[in-house]
């Protein structure tokens, strides 16, 4: 009699083993294809993914140097051709101009990348705010 449970729990334990095998590769499966989704939502929004950081001075020509830095947080995708908006704003926050400023560097996921450019910036300027308008997937 004692036998019997024994026999069963054995063989019970002998099928969860084996069925296991079957759910490890299902997860596999499902892991690839979030890996798959979360590519192509990195691909459709770069600008989620990239940011700016900077400032900017004026040098002995009365240019206007700006650098600053682009930081990649997407986790797969990488980005190139950087389309960086500048606005010039004059001290009381009037917009005096607008400017596009194509980095040409490709940033892998999770690094950053430098850049710096001079523009002979609008009589009056204060300050010049960046954003990232858009980005070509890389690789």
């Amino acid at each position: 009699m004692r036998t019997i449970p024994v026999g069963l729990l054995i063989l019970s334990l002998f099928f969860t083993a084996c069925s296991s095998g079957d759910k490890s590769a299902e997860k596999n499966d499902k892991y690839e294809q979030g890996k798959e989704t979360l590519a192509e939502a990195e691909k459709k929004a770069p600008t989620r993914f990239i940011t700016i950081d900077g400032h900017d001075k004026k040098n002995i020509l009365g240019q206007t140097v700006i650098k600053g830095t682009l930081h990649n947080s997407a986790k797969v995708s990488s980005y190139k051709d950087i389309d960086v908006e500048l606005s010039f704003y004059s001290k009381t926050g009037t917009l005096l101009q607008k400017d596009h400023e194509i980095i040409y560097e490709t940033i892998e996921p999770g690094s950053s990348t430098n850049f710096k450019t001079k523009y002979f910036a609008p009589k009056g300027t204060d300050s010049v705010a960046m954003r990232v308008v858009a980005a070509k997937p890389g690789k």
